[in-house]
């Protein structure tokens, strides 16, 4: 292993091929839970196969008969669609943010977890713009989007970074895999994470931009949405790759040595406390003026929204208790606070989307269609009064298939990629 003090990188792969002293019992659970993972691998990608197509029929049925079929409307354009787009977006940064960071600095890792979080941000960006097509009512225009391109956009910026995100994710990944071949020496992978690291801030920043440079949206425009989404996608991203690295070692995919878990809680844990930090500061700063920013308050906290506020701040603060307390860091325990602390990230975007559109800018009464709002009858303080939108069994299922979509290149990447660490053998299929 590489000292910090020469700047040379710590590879955390070699670091654990190199680990000895499991018992003899345990390499016999990993030989049976390794062939029982192949059955298990190939069974979960043909289900996701399936849930994928059935996808895409509803994507189908949608586009054949408008957008009219969703719960969106013109009082909330945006819905279940770009919720999720948000959400994956945050799964991604924070994977490859997991990944990169021991890279870049010349630290150790998390014992050769690295390519495998780096194949689950490939996995949430393709999920992530897999969301954005969904989403448009023309998927075919989609070329005017270049073609009539605006700079001046922060949808543009989005855009142009999560293609680029994309990209250098790919080639981040195969930096790596080709240094364990020794194709790419230290120096150029240590420049490729960096390169990654940035992107990664970035492209989340950039994502909040698009909310928070709106003037027009009280709950959005907030200068601290940017690093809030940041430390979210810490959050949910580090959670993700927690679950994921418990299911492999529980399969037999990675030996993983107890003491990275442990080390991977921790960050989580702290990751936790910082997100909670600047929702209690952003909620203070709404709050005490009074004006429209009470009103966002008291929306969160007694409103149509209650349930996901509270979701969203005791599975967090329960995800922060099992990671800092040793005797609840158990596996179960782990996997159970990751994904409350996953659940709870994706209330926060159900918050953020949906109670941008709840308040009125300007009121007026009289009777309104039902195609132009989703199931009230008077004015907008009528509207506003209840729920402004809640998806349609239809993009329920469209947006499953887009999961699938994501969850089935993350298992073929387990499937065909050489994701271990260096020096392992790979599992029976």
């Amino acid at each position: 292993m590489s000292d910090f003090s020469t700047g040379a990188i710590v590879d955390d792969d070699l670091d654990l091929s190199a680990a000895k002293g499991r018992s003899k019992s345990h390499e016999a659970v990993a030989a049976k839970t390794a062939a029982w993972g192949g059955k298990g691998l190939n069974a979960a990608i043909g289900v996701s196969a399936v849930i994928m197509v059935a996808g895409i029929v509803l994507w189908g049925v949608q586009l054949s008969g408008g957008m009219v079929q969703t719960g969106m409307r013109n009082l909330s354009s945006w819905g279940l669609y770009i919720t999720s787009f948000m959400f994956f977006v945050g799964l991604s940064a924070g994977g490859l943010i997991i990944s990169s960071v021991p890279k870049a600095f010349g630290i150790a890792g998390f014992g050769g977890i690295s390519k495998v979080a780096v194949m689950s941000s490939i996995a949430c960006t393709v999920a992530a713009i897999g969301m954005v097509v969904v989403d448009l009512g023309q998927p075919a225009r989609l070329w005017e989007l270049f073609a009539y391109s605006n700079l001046g956009s922060p949808l543009m910026w989005d855009i142009v970074v999560l293609g680029t995100y994309l990209i250098l994710s790919c080639v981040y990944l195969w930096a790596q895999v080709r240094a364990d071949a020794g194709k790419v020496s230290h120096t150029a992978l240590r420049v490729i994470s960096v390169v990654a690291l940035v992107t990664a801030v970035l492209v989340h920043s950039v994502t909040a931009w698009i909310f928070g440079l709106q003037q027009g949206r009280e709950m959005w425009r907030t200068a601290l949405l940017a690093p809030w989404f940041v430390s979210s996608a810490l959050v949910c991203g580090t959670a993700l790759v927690m679950v994921v690295a418990i299911a492999l070692r529980r399969a037999g995919y990675l030996s993983l040595d107890q003491a990275y878990l442990v080390k991977l809680a921790k960050l989580l844990g702290a990751f936790v406390v910082v997100d909670l930090y600047f929702f209690g500061c952003d909620l203070l700063t709404e709050a005490f003026p009074g004006g429209s920013g009470a009103e966002v308050v008291a929306m969160l906290t007694a409103g149509p929204l209650v349930p996901y506020f509270w979701t969203e701040v005791v599975g967090c603060a329960l995800c922060a208790v099992i990671c800092f307390t040793p005797a609840l860091r158990t596996n179960a325990l782990l996997v159970a606070g990751s994904l409350l602390a996953i659940l709870g990230i994706f209330c926060k975007r159900v918050q953020l989307l949906v109670g941008g559109f709840q308040i009125a800018n300007l009121d007026y009464a009289g009777p309104l269609t039902p195609m132009q709002h989703t199931a009230f009858d008077s004015g907008l303080s009528g509207i506003y009064g209840g729920m402004v939108y809640w998806p349609t069994p239809l993009e329920f299922g469209v947006t499953l298939g887009v999961v699938a979509l994501g969850a089935l290149v993350f298992l073929l990447g387990i499937k065909f990629l050489p994701l271990r660490p260096k020096g392992e053998e790979a599992p029976s299929r």
